[in-house]
């Protein structure tokens, strides 16, 4: 009898362990995998495989003979998503109540694709994927001009905290920071961009008495990442700043800090390109600018006492990321500064999320009513995304916690994840 069998069936996006069982020695058979967002968007993936000799297809061995993905990726048939919607995002923004219910089901290998919707599978079973490992806490926060949510680990604490700013989509987006407070950070989201309201929140993140105050970091990218990096720049608080694809310059509206003005740069709207596919591509728009600026008009990043990690993706078509941030690097060279760490991915494009997120190339913003090439080749961007994640999380460490109590809280880290 043929049977599925997902170890676990609820857990964390990052963990997986799924298996075929009761198939016919080397049977090829087609697994197909479907979700449906919070708005009722449609998503699936496909992948082909081959039974071993005792009839099973363990996704952690098994390679795809085809389908979205070839090869052995146990992980493949989530990050190979692709939206039945042209151009449609996965977006999730309930992540403590709802987890992504995924569908997978078995198939004979001759059932012909466009007949999946009126074909039985041989046999289906349903995984719920949380982004929210069990015993977080996710607090409301309306304090002062203080308007965000903070997601806190199991535990008494005291935790390393991190501000989440995730990017320009819009709203409050919270899959990072409920996955950062899952591994142990106490993490502040926040949707805003104004540089005046976060020392307000630095100060009130480090009077919280589960958190360590020996400093704050930030996950910033896209727009964000420009507001990141003026954080670590102004407030001695920030003593460790990720910055994933951003700008080393104001972009669209002026930053004010404590009555100083920074103009943001004018860009050029001959260099706005339109691909052959009709999506609008901004990585050049601000060279114009960029080649006539002086040295005033770049973010002065060696002022920063904090530690950097810069994150690139070298196919991004929204902003020039890797020029932009190889500028900031030799800003810091040239005043004697090492603080920094550089990581660079080849065919990566701009929306670099956590692991296993499917790789979205383009999709339309909604306040601007463009679709926006955003760039990236799969197997390289789902790569980068969990190289650059497991990256983060060790520099947030090493530069906001001692050494002693991360060995303490890595222990704690991992019995809490065996436990799920």
């Amino acid at each position: 009898m043929i049977h599925l069998i997902a170890t676990p069936a609820s857990a964390l996006m990052l963990m997986s362990q799924c298996i075929a069982k009761g198939l016919t020695p080397f049977q090829i058979v087609l697994l197909w995998t479907s979700l449906e967002d919070e708005k009722g968007n449609l998503f699936h993936s496909q992948a082909y495989s081959r039974a071993n000799e005792v009839g099973e297809v363990d996704l952690e061995h098994a390679s795809s003979l085809g389908g979205d993905y070839v090869g052995v990726h146990p992980m493949g048939l989530l990050w190979s998503l692709k939206p039945e919607k042209i151009l449609t995002k996965l977006l999730k923004r309930d992540v403590m109540n709802n987890p992504l219910k995924v569908q997978l089901k078995l198939y004979d290998s001759d059932v012909m694709v466009t007949h999946i919707a009126i074909t039985t599978p041989k046999v289906s079973l349903t995984l719920e994927r949380w982004y929210v490992a069990p015993g977080v806490t996710r607090i409301q926060v309306k304090e002062g001009c203080l308007r965000g949510a903070l997601l806190l680990p199991p535990g008494e604490g005291r935790f390393p905290v991190v501000i989440d700013l995730f990017g320009g989509i819009g709203g409050l987006i919270e899959i990072r920071t409920s996955l950062l407070a899952s591994h142990g950070f106490a993490v502040l989201a926040l949707a805003y961009l104004d540089l005046e309201y976060f020392e307000e929140d630095a100060n009130f993140l480090l009077r919280h008495p589960k958190v360590l105050s020996l400093g704050i970091g930030v996950v910033s990218m896209s727009k964000t990442a420009e507001t990141g990096l003026s954080m670590a720049i102004h407030l001695k608080q920030v003593t460790a700043a990720a910055l994933i694809n951003g700008p080393n310059f104001i972009l669209d509206i002026p930053q004010v800090y404590r009555g100083q003005i920074n103009q943001p740069w004018l860009f050029s709207p001959h260099s706005l390109s339109i691909s052959t596919l009709g999506l609008v591509e901004l990585q050049r728009i601000f060279e114009d600018t960029r080649a006539e600026a002086s040295e005033t008009f770049f973010l002065p990043i060696e002022k920063a006492q904090g530690h950097f990690l810069f994150i690139v993706g070298e196919e991004d078509m929204n902003v020039n990321s890797k020029v932009y941030t190889e500028q900031a690097t030799e800003q810091l060279r040239r005043h004697g500064k090492n603080n920094w760490t550089l990581l660079s991915y080849p065919g990566v494009g701009h929306l670099i999320e956590p692991p296993y997120s499917p790789l979205c190339c383009a999709s339309r913003i909604s306040n601007l009513c463009l679709f926006m090439h955003w760039g990236g080749e799969v197997i390289p961007h789902v790569a980068a995304q969990e190289r650059s994640w497991k990256e983060i999380q060790k520099f947030l460490r090493k530069h906001l916690v001692p050494v002693v109590t991360s060995c303490l809280l890595e222990e704690q880290i991992f019995l809490e994840i065996q436990k799920q």
